[in-house]
């Protein structure tokens, strides 16, 4: 599952989690990502300690194969921790969903966890790459969703999203317990104070107020990336 920041990307962790057939596995390359840039954020040596710092060595473990009474491993990708000097033919192996969010309500949003983001931070430009980098070299169908339209209507697009990748749809999957998880990575304590209260996916409230005016340029830039993904979203018939 490939989502950009500040999406709904750890309530469909939680969702898919609920599954007793599925295992998941919470940002894998933001170790690689942090250590690799310099970037620096909140818990920045606690999530670098966590995980592997090769890109390498976290593949080899999310190849190997699933634990008994196991079928499904779920990731939870973000994109902008796919950094270019990641190979992708192992990529090809994988099962593909794309997670978006209009960037008008991300950037709102993202602007409270993140001090002046920039496009990249957004992750939008490496989603539409992958995206691309898929259509192109496998014959798979990489359904896209957009947040809005689950939170309008979670069952029904889980179900079809199921559907698409094979998958039989439970029930277990619109409702779970609250709290933290053991699955959860050692930064939740300053990204997941939300979702650790939640026991279904909310239901879609828009961003409220006027976008800041340093933050328009950045908003622009989002757009074409969005739009384009937009135009493959998944809708219910």
């Amino acid at each position: 599952m490939w989502s950009g920041p500040r999406n709904i990307s750890t309530a469909m962790m939680r969702s898919w989690e609920n599954r007793p057939d599925t295992i998941v596995v919470d940002e894998p390359f933001y170790s690689y990502y942090l250590s690799t840039t310099g970037i620096v954020h909140p818990m920045n040596d606690e999530v670098i300690a966590s995980q592997p710092t090769d890109w390498r060595e976290v593949v080899g473990q999310l190849m190997a194969p699933v634990p008994e009474k196991t079928s499904i491993l779920y990731l939870k990708l973000m994109t902008h921790h796919f950094l270019e000097s990641m190979e992708r033919d192992w990529l090809s192996h994988l099962s593909h969903v794309f997670l978006i969010r209009n960037p008008r309500d991300m950037v709102v949003s993202l602007d409270e966890k993140t001090p002046k983001p920039k496009l990249l931070d957004t992750g939008f430009p490496q989603q539409l790459q992958i995206y691309n980098w898929l259509k192109q070299n496998t014959d798979q169908i990489c359904p896209v969703i957009d947040s809005k339209d689950l939170l309008m209507n979670p069952e029904a697009m889980l179900k079809k999203l199921c559907d698409l990748l094979q998958i039989e749809f439970d029930a277990r999957m619109l409702d779970w317990p609250e709290g933290r998880r053991d699955s959860d990575g050692v930064w939740a304590p300053h990204w997941y104070g939300n979702v650790e209260k939640s026991t279904h996916f909310a239901p879609y409230k828009p961003k409220t107020g006027e976008v800041r005016p340093d933050l328009v340029e950045l908003l622009d830039e989002c757009l074409p990336f969005y739009d384009e993904l937009w135009k493959q979203r998944l809708t219910i018939d």
